[in-house]
């Protein structure tokens, strides 16, 4: 029996039902992430000046702030747009059969980890470790 459970703790990849609940989880953290970015996308647009701005000039402030606001959302953006691209890599790792496996390591990154960070492709050991090196 204590060999059963052994071979339990050490497999090696989710079997196909867990990676179906992993990519149903990611393709819905990415609709919702590309909602926000659609977001973020027309915050930024919408702040540029338009015809319509009669607004004088001289109120720097108020267009100080407004330019960080811009720039504060354009870095939002592109933090979304890697989040995206982070989770479809991971559909792509689930298609390959090799979702979940610590890129270091070769070692099954635990189920609770990638419930929380879905587009993980270490283990906390090896993200901590490869941290320390650098």
């Amino acid at each position: 029996m204590d060999k059963k459970v052994t071979k339990q703790q050490e497999k090696t990849c989710y079997s196909p039902e867990e990676l179906q609940e992993f990519k149903e989880l990611i393709l819905s953290k990415i609709a919702k992430a590309e909602k926000d970015l659609e977001m973020l996308q027309q915050a930024v647009a919408g702040s540029e000046n338009d015809v319509t701005d009669t607004a004088p000039t001289f109120k720097t402030l108020e267009e100080g702030s407004n330019v960080l606001l811009k720039e504060e959302n354009q870095k939002l953006a592109a933090r979304q747009q890697k989040f995206i691209r982070d989770l479809r890599a991971a559909l792509v790792r689930i298609e390959n059969r090799t979702y979940g496996i610590c890129q270091v390591t070769g070692k099954l990154i635990p189920k609770e980890r990638l419930m929380i960070v879905p587009h993980a492709t270490m283990t906390v050991e090896a993200k901590e470790a490869s941290k320390k090196r650098h």
